[in-house]
């Protein structure tokens, strides 16, 4: 065998276990089907500002472990996710907290605006009468009241999953962050950040000295990779590995719309939901308030925004949200069962294990494996 590992995909998960197995002296190989490196996180140089190519990708953990070991790659900067939701022209904070209730209610004091959810509350349980809820909006409601669930999640929830939300199941939102305090910290985690110059930095140095093949496609040449290692790490869509043998997965996707403004600060903050059913896309990510702060932001006398648009997958496209209902969680199991009897192959990263990760979780994985 030339090599120890055959890496197939050069995103965060398949480049930390790069890192780590190169650490412990053995030789890898890295391929990706793509021209560049990165997955997910490949970010395009745009006028100057550092493009999130395939959505807006935020890094935040509690884990030092985990953040000591991507600021010892690279530094990370400050960058705190705060995003606004607009409804109508109208401005809203995310999370749900005391700004959001405030904006909505013109409560002031976190006791007022216990009391004015728990009236809508209240509300929700009667019109139930004693059952539980049966769909993500009962289910939402009873958790938010019916207000906030028709400015904010109604609109939004039913562009990013293609379905009324009352045909979506309840599970989907068990849990809806509620702070009665006037902070805008989407995360609660203690670590955020963006790389300082961006993803591919961190990419960049997690490969360094690592041999990687672009524009490979594993499948197109199977037989002769899987013979020049001993390993083989799979990062790709686990269905595909095994030839689609129970059916296809599904997914939800994302298109972009990325457009060049001919002003230094578009819209004032990273990321903007557009709630109402109304308008197409989802949200717009400004790309350069990830890492321009201040008085930085004018430096720079243009910027780039990008309109997100949900959409049903189709095969060929690139495959984003897995579809977490009954039928495909219990497709997913059957070849999860199956990763199980492949003996030298390791799967990991959210194609390959069917599953949403942040990436804080995808590089706590990664460096916890023990490399053989």
């Amino acid at each position: 065998m030339k090599y120890d590992y055959l890496i197939v995909g050069s995103g965060l998960f398949g480049s930390v276990f790069a890192y780590r197995a190169k650490q412990a002296g053995k030789k890898c190989l890295v391929i990706d089907k793509r021209s560049h490196k990165g997955g997910n996180i490949y970010c395009e140089k745009i006028e100057g500002i550092n493009v999130h190519k395939y959505g807006a990708h935020i890094f935040h953990t509690s884990n030092k472990q985990v953040w000591d070991f991507v600021n010892s790659i690279v530094e990370f900067n400050r960058y705190t996710n705060s995003p606004v939701a607009n409804f109508k022209g109208k401005l809203y904070n995310l999370p749900f907290n005391m700004n959001t209730f405030y904006q909505m209610w013109g409560v002031r004091t976190p006791a007022e605006a216990q009391a004015k959810l728990e009236e809508q509350r209240e509300e929700v349980k009667a019109s139930l009468n004693g059952r539980e809820p049966q769909n993500l909006e009962e289910q939402a409601q009873l958790l938010i009241g019916k207000d906030i669930y028709e400015t904010l999640i109604k609109g939004y929830t039913q562009k990013q999953w293609g379905r009324k939300c009352t045909d979506l199941p309840a599970f989907i939102i068990k849990r809806l962050p509620v702070r009665m305090v006037y902070d805008n910290n989407y995360f609660n985690d203690k670590y955020q950040g963006i790389p300082v110059g961006g993803y591919n930095k961190l990419i960049d140095g997690l490969l360094d000295g690592i041999e990687v093949r672009l524009n490979t496609d594993f499948f197109e040449h199977r037989a002769e990779l899987e013979a020049i290692a001993d390993k083989i790490v799979y990062t790709g869509p686990i269905d595909e590995y095994f030839g689609y043998k129970f059916g296809k997965l599904q997914y939800r996707t994302v298109s972009f719309e990325t457009t060049v403004e001919n002003t230094p600060n578009y819209q004032g903050n990273a990321v903007v939901n557009y709630t109402e059913a109304e308008v197409p896309y989802t949200r717009i990510i400004e790309h350069k308030h990830f890492e321009m702060f201040g008085p930085d932001i004018d430096v720079c006398p243009k910027s780039v925004i990008s309109k997100e648009y949900s959409t049903e997958w189709k095969f060929g496209m690139e495959p984003y949200y897995p579809v977490n209902d009954e039928l495909n969680n219990a497709l997913a199991d059957m070849y999860r069962e199956l990763a199980k009897e492949e003996k030298n192959v390791i799967f990991g990263g959210r194609l390959a294990d069917y599953r949403y990760y942040d990436m804080g979780p995808v590089v706590e994985k990664a460096i916890g494996m023990t490399i053989l």
